[in-house]
């Protein structure tokens, strides 16, 4: 009974009766065309990808660029600003020692 139960379940896959039979070199052929359109696909997908990298490249190297040129920047204000409180500490010496300390019993007043 299973050898019965088997044989019904095969399915045939060869066109009865001549019904649109192709060769092998019609179906090979097929088979070779669709091949050549996905190699076309990916090659223009590679490209794509490739002037995507290039331009992210291009960018990268332009942000880098500018950053470095802000860091610069940045490090030139901050010799600035202290340099500036290095000043402001000596002028705050000399205002105090000017004007507070030599003092001694006077009021300011000569």
């Amino acid at each position: 009974m299973g050898v019965q139960r088997q044989a019904s379940q095969v399915v045939e896959f060869a066109p009865k009766g001549g019904q649109n039979t192709r060769s092998a070199d019609e179906v090979g052929h097929g088979i070779m065309a669709l091949m050549q359109e996905a190699a076309e696909s990916a090659k223009h997908d590679c490209e794509r990808a490739m002037d995507l990298a290039h331009k992210l490249t291009m960018q990268l190297r332009a942000v880098e660029e500018r950053a470095s040129e802000l860091e610069a920047e940045s490090n030139y204000y901050r010799e600035r600003a202290a340099n500036a409180e290095k000043w402001l500490a000596i002028i705050h010496k000399g205002v105090e020692q000017t004007f507070f300390q030599k003092n001694n019993g006077t009021n300011g007043h000569g």
